[in-house]
């Protein structure tokens, strides 16, 4: 090997290997301050892009899990409404059953009529008032038409149905004893319209007026038919007092619908579709109207012997009704149980699965580091005699 001065070829190579030595030593300390693998997309490009797709995965699930705790929560609220139903219509029964005979007084008649009242009036108010999250579980038990006969009419009062000249029309809130009157104008022209433009100047607001301008057919899921009126009092009760020759004072409760509680739970994966990522659960609008027990705005009574037991027939089928009710929630809920279990068992594998792919091994890591101290204390010392070495040519000239 000739000796040259220009080039110190074995510094080169010691510095190159030093360099290695201390780009690798800096990503093994990296990865042992992150605990991670994969730091960067230079590290592992392939492995960082499945990591990447499971921990979306992985925050798909858990945000499905706590989707499915609230679906719980609503489906455990409603139950428990129920539950306090059953015990308030058993009361019934005992009530029905006594009036049921013969031999009481007036008086006593009352005092069991009065009682079955309040507790259909208890009723109306658990399904007006049960909310969950602000909004009411049983959502469906509100609606009223106006001017209607029977709880099935399809053709309620229209708005362009007009009001005899200066006719009054009065309807008062019982809950409060708030009322508003309107008359008609002296030309015969005034219409229902117009009384709900002028019952809607009263409240301050013509979008919350008592008659709201559209609603599905009585006792029907249907489109809207905004010729037709519904009363959007929140369930109070509302009399009506007229000088008109119609028959304003009809005020029908429709059944209403289902509050349906829908649950999406999702991977986030692009071949998941509405019918395997939401479970719904319908919850049937609960008053006394629904389970049978008041028609046509009239409550069933217990004055006397023959109409308590035709109401002992109408609460067992009430009773009934809420337990098929509770039993479809419960489904729902135990349906609801079992999807958290597999999401949680789905979220523990994949989980495991981008830990093999992110995380660091840490006894690797140490080990490696040890190795790489070691190498840059012999590479600098390597690199050290090899600039050394190049101090001999000087001995040749002197």
């Amino acid at each position: 090997m000739s000796l040259t001065v220009l080039n110190n070829i074995s510094s080169m190579t010691a510095e190159n290997a030093l360099s290695n030595t201390q780009a690798n030593l800096q990503k093994t300390l990296t990865q042992l301050s992150t605990g991670l693998r994969i730091n960067s997309g230079s590290d592992d490009a392939a492995g960082l892009s499945i990591a990447s797709g499971l921990n979306a995965n992985i925050a798909a699930l858990t945000q499905s899990q706590q989707n499915a705790a609230n679906g719980i929560g609503l489906l455990q609220t409603a139950d428990g409404a129920l539950s306090q139903v059953t015990t308030l219509l058993n009361r019934a029964v005992t009530l029905a059953t006594e009036g049921s005979t013969s031999g009481l007084s007036g008086d006593q008649s009352t005092a069991l009529n009065t009682e079955f009242q309040s507790i259909l009036s208890e009723i109306n108010q658990i399904g007006q008032t049960t909310n969950f999250n602000g909004q009411n579980v049983f959502t469906g038990n509100t609606g009223t038409d106006f001017g209607t006969t029977t709880a099935t009419d399809a053709a309620p009062m229209a708005l362009t149905d007009t009001l005899a000249a200066n006719s009054v029309t009065t309807i008062t809130d019982a809950k409060d004893g708030s009322s508003v009157s309107f008359t008609a104008n002296a030309a015969g022209t005034s219409d229902i319209a117009d009384l709900n433009t002028a019952i809607g100047k009263a409240t301050g607001d013509v979008s919350t007026a008592i008659f709201a301008l559209g609603k599905a057919t009585p006792g029907t899921s249907g489109a809207v038919d905004t010729n037709n009126l519904e009363l959007s009092n929140g369930g109070d009760t509302l009399t009506v007092s007229t000088t008109d020759s119609k028959d304003l004072s009809s005020l029908q409760a429709i059944a209403g619908g289902t509050n349906t509680a829908s649950v999406f739970v999702s991977d986030s994966s692009t071949v998941n579709t509405a019918a395997n990522t939401e479970i719904t659960s319908n919850i049937n609008s609960l008053s006394a109207t629904t389970l049978g027990l008041s028609s046509a705005g009239v409550n069933m009574d217990l004055s006397d012997s023959t109409d308590s037991q035709l109401a002992l027939t109408a609460i067992n089928s009430a009773i009934n009704q809420v337990s098929a009710q509770r039993g479809m929630i419960g489904a729902s809920v135990n349906r609801l149980t079992a999807a958290t279990q597999n999401m949680t068992s789905q979220v523990t594998n994949l989980q495991s699965a981008a830990n093999g792919l992110e995380n660091a091994d840490i006894g690797k890591t140490v080990a490696n580091m040890t190795q790489y101290n070691v190498l840059q204390s012999t590479g600098m010392a390597a690199l050290q005699q090899s600039n050394q070495a190049q101090q001999a040519v000087l001995k040749l000239v002197q």
